[in-house]
């Protein structure tokens, strides 16, 4: 163990909640039982708990926290005022919970991630990890697009320069100190699974098998999870910009190719005027400059909401 880390550490599990009224009081039960069971075995605090975050939800997800609180004073909550997103409930209830624990584990209400692989991330992080990735063995539970599109984003990724961990979600577990060093971190576009690996601290991987959701449906769709990853993409990579570049090259050269051929067909053959050499530059250049100016135009957008430096999210109530 890492002189100075203490055998059983303070620990919260934080749950971003949006909308889950269905799934969450059999979530909050489970949760509670593993709590209970490691402060029985001693592996964690007695002063431990779960936090749950709701993002602006509008059934009976708030509710159930409340009532859940007065029932059991190791349930506290936080209430967003309106819907963030995902991300920026996460990093709500990471802040809001820094100065009271050691570490803090970040899992979904609907508990697809494994419950039974948090005593493991306990172990590395009483090895001395400040980051212990919570890592999925395989994609079987998903359908092919998800599938796809989930591995076509993490090689992209790979590809445009950032060292994000490869089938890693947002279930992990953090040190005080990384959590401390979010406040670092001003963006108000927030992609945290970029964030944690440029820290640079010690990490480790856990890995698990993930769960089909008992009940009530994702809160991710495809246009959520798409613009999560481009989000990501354009946050932690100059890759589009560059594309932009290459593409211009590209243009450049085929251009000086269509002369050429454009030349060539009006000395050594019979051809209607002017119609080569207008319309297959113009549609290609065209498309290429709407193109350009679409991927530069999201990076002007992201570069505005930076600037305007709106908060983040806004906390409504709060339970203790």
């Amino acid at each position: 163990m890492l002189a100075g880390r203490s055998t059983s550490p303070r620990l919260a599990i934080i749950v971003p909640c949006y909308n889950e009224e269905l799934i969450l009081p059999d979530s909050l039960n489970q949760l509670l039982m593993l709590l209970y069971s490691l402060i029985g075995k001693k592996q964690i605090s007695e002063e431990s708990f779960l936090y749950c975050v709701d993002d602006g939800s509008q059934d009976r997800t708030w509710e159930i926290i409340l009532n859940k609180h007065q029932a059991d004073e190791k349930v506290k909550g936080l209430r967003l005022s309106r819907n963030a997103g995902h991300q920026n409930a996460l990093l709500a209830g990471l802040l809001n919970i820094q100065n009271n624990v050691d570490c803090a584990i970040t899992i979904d209400a609907d508990l697809q991630d494994d419950i039974n692989a948090i005593p493991t991330m306990l172990d590395h992080f009483k090895e001395g990890s400040d980051i212990v990735y919570g890592v999925r063995q395989s994609r079987k539970t998903d359908s092919f697009l998800k599938r796809f599109t989930a591995l076509t984003f993490y090689k992209l990724m790979r590809y445009s320069g950032s060292n994000i961990v490869f089938n890693h979600a947002d279930f992990r577990l953090l040190s005080q100190k990384i959590i401390k060093e979010l406040n670092n971190f001003k963006e108000s576009n927030v992609f945290l699974r970029g964030i944690f690996s440029l820290m640079g601290f010690k990490s480790s991987q856990v890995h698990y098998d993930r769960n089909i959701r008992a009940l009530g449906t994702t809160k991710y769709s495809l246009r959520k999870m798409i613009s999560l990853a481009w989000e990501g993409l354009i946050s932690f990579s100059q890759a589009p910009l560059e594309f932009i570049l290459i593409s211009g090259v590209i243009s450049f050269i085929t251009s000086i190719g269509m002369a050429v051929w454009v030349l060539s067909a009006k000395f050594f053959s019979h051809t209607t005027p002017g119609w080569a050499s207008i319309m297959v530059p113009l549609c290609f250049i065209g498309g290429v400059q709407l193109l350009s100016i679409g991927i530069i135009g999201e990076y002007l957008a992201k570069i505005y909401l930076e600037v305007k430096q709106r908060p983040r999210y806004i906390k409504d109530t709060e339970l203790h």
